[in-house]
């Protein structure tokens, strides 16, 4: 047992130096991409999305039982693309699938990628060729490309028109399939934009597998938020929560997010942080607490494109 927690403890230590090593051969890669070498997600840490989950991580078996494919006489997908809404758990399904797989996961910011290649110019051909020496050096990995439909994003503005959308989609959909050609690989992407998606992306080849991620209200956002809360209550080794009506709170606010609430709660409990750091009085987090803050919320969400978490008061 020990022999084979050195030898993982080996194999992990490899993937990351590996990983150093090539993405500071270019600063582009290393902005856009960064690698989880052991990730950690398993599905009871992921609330609700049952079918979603189901399609998703049977994917890990054309990694860990191939031979399942063979019995049937087809072969797995090339590549699983996930719809839904920002914040639903997109990015949590693709890391529960690399631990159930026991691989990596690389983890692509697109609409990061698009800026570097447009700032990288002419030189995308340098880019691609690191991108594909290093997928050949590395051990198995999920491949992650977080929202595809890039130019649709609120981290680049949104709808901009100033992009040259048309050659980065180009170099984007060599990028994908210089990474589904790699051995040992899984790959994943997400978008929250499948109605203006190039149709190329879900060619036979790329990505065959359409999963749409939608959670389930209000019953999949009080599962979510439970995990977190235990999680929360874990990290500070005591109870923080009190008698909340988690589904009266999350009744409250139908166009939040799951994201958008873990980060509502943690505002919660970020304000009892501060209250206690001013020697105010504090009480344990209550359905109360939680309902002030969704108007908090809301109204931030009045004077913003969209409120971001931890920034509105």
């Amino acid at each position: 047992m020990v022999a084979v927690a050195d030898e993982r403890r080996i194999e992990l230590e490899r993937a990351q130096n590996l990983w150093e090593r090539n993405a500071a051969k270019l600063q582009p890669l290393a902005r856009a991409v960064t690698l989880n070498p052991a990730p950690a997600v398993y599905s009871d840490q992921i609330g609700g999305l049952e079918h979603a989950q189901e399609e998703v991580l049977t994917y890990a078996c054309a990694m860990t039982s191939p031979e399942v494919y063979a019995h049937w006489g087809t072969y797995p997908p090339s590549g699983v693309l996930l719809i839904g809404p920002p914040g639903c758990g997109k990015k949590l399904l693709a890391e529960a699938l690399a631990t159930r797989a026991g691989t990596g996961f690389l983890h692509v910011r697109v609409p990061r990628l698009a800026i570097e290649v447009m700032h990288f110019g002419g030189k995308v051909g340098e880019l691609l060729e690191v991108w594909v020496g290093t997928l050949a050096e590395m051990p198995p990995l999920t491949i992650f490309f977080e929202e595809l439909e890039f130019s649709q994003t609120a981290e680049i503005g949104a709808k901009r028109t100033d992009l040259p959308i048309g050659p980065i989609m180009d170099f984007l959909q060599e990028f994908v399939d210089r990474a589904i050609a790699a051995e040992g690989s899984l790959v994943v992407a997400s978008t929250a934009h499948p109605d203006t998606l190039r149709p190329a992306f879900v060619a036979p080849g790329r990505f065959e597998r359409i999963v749409e991620v939608t959670p389930i209200f209000p019953g999949d956002v009080v599962k979510a938020l439970a995990i977190h809360a235990a999680a929360a209550e874990k990290r500070a080794e005591r109870r923080l929560f009190e008698g909340v009506d988690w589904e009266a709170v999350v009744r409250q606010h139908r166009e939040a997010s799951i994201g958008d609430w873990i980060r509502l709660m943690h505002g919660v409990l970020r304000r009892k942080a501060r209250c206690e750091a001013a020697a105010e009085p504090v009480g344990l987090v209550s359905t109360e607490d939680l309902v002030a803050e969704v108007g908090r919320y809301k109204r931030a969400s009045d004077r913003l494109p969209r409120a971001v978490g931890g920034i509105y008061v």
